[in-house]
Parts: C-alpha cells; sequence; structure tokens
C-alpha cells in the first residue's frame, strides 16, 4: 500500500509539470494576440471613457468635468440627435438592402455555369477598391448635370435629381452607394451555399419540391447562421459608416449627411473637443453593444444551426 503511494506521489509532480507546460505554450501561443487586444482594444477602451469624463482640447491641460459631457449631448447639442438619426436611417435601410442584394447575387453565382468564377472576381473586385478612390467614382456618378444616374433623365428632358445637393436625395444616394461593396458578403455567402448538401436539394426535387420551396425550406434555413455573422458586422460598419460623408458631402446638405462617426470626428479635430467626442464614443460603444446583444438574444428564434432543439 505505502509503496502504491509512493508510486502515485511520484507520478503527481510529473503530470502537473505536463499540465503547466501546456498550458505555458498555449499562452505563448495567444500571446501576440492579448498583447494586441490590450495595448489596441481594451486600453483604449478605459482611457477613452476616462477622457469622457474630462474636458480636454489636446493643446491645453485636461479638467476633470464628469458627467458634463455626456449632460449636453443628451440635453444641449441638437447635432448629436440629428447625427443619430441620420447613423439609425442608414442602418435601416443600408443593411437589409446590402444582405438582399449580396444574397441574391451570391445565389446566382453559385449556379454550375460556364464563366462563374470570371463573374465572381469582377463582382468581388469593387470591396477592395479604396473608399477615397470609389467616393470619386461616384462624385462623378451621383453629378447632377454629368452623371451617369442623370443622363438619361436629362435626355427625356426631364428634371435631373440633385443627388447630393438634397437634403432627400443625399442619405438615399449614399445608401445606394453601399450596394458598391457588397462583394465581400457575397463570398461569404457562396462559402455558405457550398457548404449546403446537395443531397438535400436531390431529396427535395424527388419529393416535388419546386425551385421556390427548395430556397425557402433548405437553402434560407441553413444559410441562417451566415446572415447573422453579416447582420451583426452589417449594423458595425454602418454605425462607423464615415469616409463616403466626409468626402462627397462633408455632412451636408443641411447636416443631412452628417453620420454619428462624422460628428465624432467633427468635435475631436475640427473643435478640438477630445472631451465630448470621446463622451460620443463611449455612447456609440454602448449602443453597439446593446443591439448586438439583443440580436444574439433573439436569434435562437430564427437561427437554425442544424442540430436544432
Amino acid at each position: 500500500m505505502r509503496e502504491g503511494q509512493a508510486t502515485a506521489s511520484a507520478v503527481w509532480p510529473g503530470r502537473r509539470w505536463a499540465r503547466l507546460r501546456r498550458a505555458a505554450l498555449g499562452y505563448v501561443f495567444i500571446g501576440p494576440w492579448l498583447l494586441a487586444f490590450l495595448l489596441f482594444e481594451l486600453i483604449p477602451l478605459v482611457m477613452a471613457f476616462v477622457f469622457s469624463l474630462t474636458e480636454y482640447s489636446v493643446v491645453g491641460p485636461m479638467r476633470w468635468a464628469g458627467l458634463a459631457n455626456y449632460w449636453e449631448m443628451f440635453t444641449r447639442d441638437p447635432l448629436f440627435w440629428i447625427s443619430l438619426g441620420n447613423t439609425v436611417f442608414y442602418i435601416v435601410f443600408a443593411v437589409p438592402l446590402g444582405i438582399a442584394a449580396a444574397f441574391t447575387l451570391a445565389l446566382l453565382l453559385n449556379q454550375p455555369v460556364r464563366g462563374t468564377a470570371l463573374l465572381r472576381t469582377l463582382f468581388y473586385l469593387p470591396a477592395v477598391v479604396p473608399t477615397v478612390a470609389a467616393s470619386i467614382v461616384w462624385l462623378w456618378i451621383f453629378d447632377t448635370r454629368r452623371g451617369i444616374l442623370n443622363l438619361p433623365l436629362i435626355a427625356l428632358g426631364l428634371e435631373p435629381i440633385r443627388w447630393l445637393s438634397s437634403p432627400e436625395w443625399a442619405k438615399p444616394a449614399l445608401i445606394l452607394m453601399s450596394l458598391w461593396g457588397i462583394g465581400g458578403s457575397m463570398v461569404i455567402y457562396l462559402a455558405g451555399l457550398q457548404g449546403i448538401p446537395g443531397e438535400l436539394y436531390e431529396a427535395a426535387a424527388i419529393d416535388g419540391a419546386s425551385a421556390w420551396q427548395r430556397l425557402r425550406f433548405i437553402t434560407i434555413p441553413l444559410m441562417t447562421p451566415t446572415i447573422l455573422f453579416t447582420l451583426i458586422m452589417g449594423i458595425i460598419s454602418s454605425f462607423q459608416v464615415f469616409n463616403a460623408a466626409f468626402i462627397m458631402t462633408g455632412g451636408g446638405p443641411l447636416n443631412a449627411t452628417l453620420f454619428y462617426m462624422l460628428h465624432i470626428y467633427n468635435n475631436a479635430f475640427s473643435f478640438f473637443r477630445m472631451g465630448y467626442a470621446a463622451a460620443m464614443a463611449v455612447i456609440l460603444f454602448l449602443l453597439v453593444l446593446g443591439l448586438t446583444a439583443i440580436i444574439f438574444g433573439t436569434s435562437e428564434r430564427w437561427v437554425y444551426y442544424g442540430g436544432g432543439k
């Protein structure tokens, strides 16, 4: 009995050391990510919250302000609500349109026809074009007199649409432009579509299911996890829409395209109100976090992962 206990006590430190070595090796592999997360995510997030409680102009000393920035944001800054409303309007229309367009395009390019690989490449290329270059191209497309969208109207003798100079059309113009970059989502949907077993379609066809029924009861349910991913990423990126509005309209006309990120930028780098801009960034973080949590919380009602309950 004592001999067995002695053997166990001798083996235990060796096993413990092996576990510690495996754990240390794991931390070595994830160390670069942890370091990057600490330096570029966690610390900036904490510092943004600290700055949001101060009055800081970069060129002057930092002064403690408490919740004054948040009080001003919600009670004395009408541009805060305008920018938030513009951003919500953009999200409500741009995200569903982007998902529908990318999913439809992926369905079309998933067909076994010749030239599909070339078409996939052509439709994906706009997604890798820099936003600045794309904005310059769309400035020409939206031009009131020479833009290709207005040329047919002018040829018919109709009044051209003032896409970027009219408060009614400025946001729809930028929403239309957002469809330029659906190639990235299209590739994700293509990967999801090609992961659906072909046997399911064959069995449904044998049972007499039409193409619409196969799409409705097989393709869409099995693609809901991918749709969930693109929905969340689309909402996050739409909350951060900035480049196109900054380059093409500057927030106008009449603040019609003053999006939330553009308002943060103006306060931080035009008015040098870093504390106030940090407070707006904190609110943005909470909005995105809360909306993402709501989507995840309700996803079990419409997302199908295959196993089911």
